[in-house]
């Protein structure tokens, strides 16, 4: 994909968000803030897809890391996000944006002010490493992945319980095997990016 076509995408991403947020049916799942993060804030060059993260107006325990909260596919469906090139990792507006993932990731949209012309026109001239958020310090970086494990390990016992519960009830597996699966993969996921970071600073993660 080209480096204007990715930006074009953010582009109308953010002009979904704003046209989501005013209608009701969409009401459920409350898109704050539109993140872009990855290779489209580097220099340009072609890329594969464009990921951005949706900060949504729910609980941190919620949203836990790679999930899809509730109302996300109607969302995402809404927004046409299957449709284009663009991965959205979902997090919640009560805790930051960043984490071991998401690299100092450039606000484009917000719900009380919508675009920000300063992101998307570095975007656009791919100047993108002059609108991300400042690198964190080794020890917050830590701080944060923690807090994001902890919410990962509750969620992922709660999915565990539940598939448990429904595993021999009528009706589809899928949504309970699914959100299993996504509550895995983000513990692991966390659990391995600090036990990286750990070895990397010599600490044994206590």
């Amino acid at each position: 994909m080209k480096w204007t076509r990715a930006v074009h995408h953010l582009e109308t991403l953010a002009q979904s968000c704003s046209d989501l947020g005013s209608r009701p049916a969409f009401s459920a799942l409350r898109v704050e803030q539109l993140w872009v993060t990855g290779e489209v804030l580097d220099e340009p060059h072609d890329v594969e897809v464009v990921t951005v993260a949706l900060m949504v107006d729910l609980p941190v325990e919620e949203v836990p890391w790679l999930s899809e909260p509730a109302g996300a596919q109607h969302w995402a469906n809404g927004a046409r996000l299957g449709k284009s090139p663009v991965v959205g990792l979902w997090r919640s507006s009560g805790a930051p944006v960043w984490n071991h993932h998401i690299d100092r990731p450039a606000l484009l949209w917000d719900s009380t002010d919508g675009l920000v012309p300063e992101t998307l026109a570095a975007l656009q001239a791919g100047r993108g490493d002059t609108v991300r958020l400042p690198a964190p310090a080794p020890a917050v970086l830590r701080g944060r992945l923690r807090d994001e494990l902890a919410v990962s390990d509750r969620a992922l016992r709660a999915c565990t319980q539940t598939y448990e519960r429904r595993r021999w009830a009528p009706g589809a597996q899928e949504p309970h095997a699914d959100a299993l699966w996504r509550a895995a993969a983000g513990y692991l996921e966390v659990s391995d990016a600090l036990a990286a970071l750990d070895r990397l600073d010599g600490t044994d993660g206590g």
